[in-house]
């Protein structure tokens, strides 16, 4: 038996989890998955129905009113947070494989960053679960009789969650450790294309003593799984991360029910390299943000602004670096890039670049397919400007396009010329620039001198077409909660 298929044997394949129940979807439908860096089956989802999605609300729904959920202190819900961390660690092997064979990444990415970051998000969070708290007040008197009035910070009820397929494990740490720190249960429902990591994850949850209907796993189509989700009158928060255009449908179909929406999209984020960037850095970080998980990241620094006189300079510093990426089977120790998710986002991503040879840019390295099974393409980047829908849309691909600007002007301009705003980077040595650049770019975060991951305890948020409300933090914390009014009148 192989390392795959023991990993995978560990899973429940085609069955969601409803009720602290492994079982099949009511009417038995399930979904092949394929290795992207094959191009073969590896498994199977079951496609959860409507009455799948009702039976693991109402489970959710229970458990949180009268279930044990509902009667444990803050602080034995932190100790079972601390707990899930603890075997996210010891699972951290198992996890990252089945994300690199989910989505084709390398193994060494979930593996040293992403999982530690999930079990990060959970300690972090853990420390919280009995630290949420009101306020007093001080007020006249009411009607010639005291007054006390105080606010309690309590838990929304059922939290819907809905996953992206791009960072399954880490992303899904966001926002289940969040919600459950806040005293929350939860429907999650990961993308089909990248379910088993997240299926591992809710057997870890039944591992450290979640009470059973604490979180219920949906798996299955966007279409039906995630809109049931939605629309379901018991759902009381949808936190959603994908692309801008299905986040604007899930806003529009929560608002009608008075939803509240947690929404983290699409970005277009630029980098900007002033004249005195740190070059060995910058164009090392550069790379990283283009070509890390294939680009397949929200986040990534896909708009590369370059001051003119040092453009030569970086795009040839660049162009190497694209053309040293080892590009191959996500397992192999020596490779740095895997492949796109599937079929699908390999042509879409083919097409951007070939749209903007089109609109008149010069592809510097890359832009073909790879010749070898799975979807593979090759370390790209482009010369260009940002009026070219390249700049202007999210490719979610290994793809980047140097735009040059003459002035710090000039490139604050570039850089919020766009409809995103999810974050930005700034490479300089100049510490009084930073300050200008990081009030100037309408973005919800700026790195200088570094690009990577968020940390939890700081908030991660999009403007714009990016986003809506706040993931980490202690506002991603207190988004899952609502403030409540107590006032006490003595009595006469």
């Amino acid at each position: 038996m192989t390392a795959s298929s023991s990993v995978l044997a560990l899973l429940p394949q085609g069955k969601i989890h409803v009720g602290g129940v492994w079982r099949e979807p009511g009417d038995g439908r399930s979904q092949v998955v394929i290795n992207p860096a094959t191009a073969q089956p590896i498994g199977r989802i079951g496609l959860a129905t409507p009455a799948d999605v009702d039976a693991a609300v109402a489970a959710a729904r229970a458990q949180f009113e009268t279930g044990e959920w509902s009667r444990l202190s803050g602080a034995d819900k932190g100790r079972l947070l601390w707990k899930l961390a603890d075997l996210i660690e010891q699972d951290r092997a198992t996890l990252a494989h089945l994300e690199a064979l989910d989505i084709g990444r390398p193994y060494f990415e979930p593996f040293a960053i992403e999982v530690p970051l999930a079990a990060d998000t959970f300690r972090h969070f853990a420390g919280w679960a009995d630290k949420l708290e009101g306020s007093t007040f001080a007020l006249p008197s009411f009607m010639g009789r005291d007054r006390f009035s105080y606010t309690l910070r309590l838990p929304l009820g059922v939290v819907g969650i809905i996953t992206p397929w791009n960072a399954p494990t880490m992303i899904a740490a966001w926002k289940l450790a969040t919600a459950l720190a806040a005293g929350n249960t939860v429907v999650i429902k990961p993308a089909e294309d990248a379910s088993f990591s997240t299926m591992r994850l809710v057997q870890l949850i039944e591992q450290a003593g979640f009470p059973p209907g604490t979180v219920n796993l949906v798996t299955g189509e966007g279409e039906v799984a995630g809109e049931a989700i939605v629309n379901h009158p018991d759902v009381d928060k949808v936190s959603f991360t994908g692309s801008t255009a299905v986040g604007r449908k899930v806003a529009s179909q929560a608002s009608a029910a008075l939803k509240k929406v947690t929404l983290e999209l699409g970005g277009k984020s630029p980098q900007i390299l002033r004249r005195d960037a740190p070059l060995d850095v910058a164009v090392e970080g550069a790379a990283i943000s283009l070509f890390a998980n294939q680009g397949q990241t929200c986040a990534s620094g896909s708009r590369v602004l370059v001051h003119r006189e040092i453009l030569d300079e970086v795009t040839e510093r660049l162009v190497e670096k694209a053309r040293s990426v080892v590009v191959g089977d996500p397992f192999a120790p020596e490779t740095q890039m895997g492949s796109l998710v599937n079929a699908r986002q390999l042509d879409r991503v083919l097409a951007y670049v070939d749209g903007a040879q089109a609109e008149g840019a010069t592809v510097l390295t890359g832009g073909q397919r790879v010749e070898r099974p799975g979807f593979f393409v090759e370390p790209t980047l482009v010369m260009g400007h940002n009026r070219l829908t390249l700049a202007r849309e999210e490719v979610f691909g290994p793809v980047g396009l140097l735009v040059p600007f003459d002035d710090d002007d000039e490139a604050i301009s570039l850089a919020n010329d766009t409809d995103y705003g999810l974050t930005s980077v700034l490479w300089t040595r100049d510490v009084s620039a930073v300050n200008r650049f990081a009030r100037a770019l309408r973005a919800g975060s700026t790195w200088v001198n570094a690009w990577g991951p968020p940390h939890p305890a700081l908030p991660w948020l999009g403007i714009r077409s990016s986003g809506l409300g706040e993931e980490l933090g202690r506002q991603g914390l207190l988004s899952n909660t609502v403030e409540k009014v107590v006032s006490v009148v003595s009595a006469p």
